[in-house]
């Protein structure tokens, strides 16, 4: 309980939060722009 108190009450806590917060939605976005990526066709080769 201590720990949740002083992740949320103090300054590192906080900045922790978000930085975890913006870690995930970072990976969110990549596995969502990668896959949609992915099933893309290639383009065509230029000669």
């Amino acid at each position: 309980m201590r720990a949740l108190q002083e992740l949320f009450s103090t300054d590192v806590g906080i900045l922790s939060v978000i930085v975890i917060g913006f870690m995930l939605g970072m990976g969110v976005y990549f596995i969502r722009f990668f896959t949609s990526h992915a099933k893309e066709s290639p383009p065509a080769e230029r000669r």
